[in-house]
């Protein structure tokens, strides 16, 4: 196992071939082992040369209505009436506090997440 830190896109690429050759080995052996730290280093090196933004909050709402196989309808309690809830979601018009705080406890999103701005379709 000679695992070197990644320096350029030619070294990620390698370490991807080498993990593909090595990742579905044993536990408790040293392929496993350098899987592990291959998995480490690349990681990282995406985290610096290809970062992923959060989505906006629209999108994180549909998101995670998505993974709860909610509907529009689902919202109602949090966002107002069924009109309401369409607005918000085609981004008629922007998120309250209020919504926001309980979009945060239904969803279990991040108020975070929710307060950041976005653009408003016409």
């Amino acid at each position: 196992m000679n695992i070197q830190p990644i320096k350029s896109e030619s070294d990620y690429q390698q370490a991807l071939k080498r993990l593909e050759v090595v990742f579905d080995a044993l536990i408790g052996t040293p392929e496993s082992d350098e899987a592990d730290l291959l998995g480490l280093i690349i990681d990282e090196y995406e985290k610096k040369h290809y970062p992923i933004d959060a989505p906006d909050p629209i999108e994180a709402i549909k998101i995670r209505m998505e993974e709860m196989q909610l509907k529009q309808i689902d919202l109602i309690n949090e966002i107002g009436g069924k009109s309401r809830v369409s607005e918000i979601l085609n981004r008629k018009r922007k998120l309250t506090v209020d919504m926001i705080r309980k979009l945060t406890a239904r969803l279990n999103l991040s108020p975070g997440l929710l307060i950041r701005d976005y653009q408003l379709t016409r």
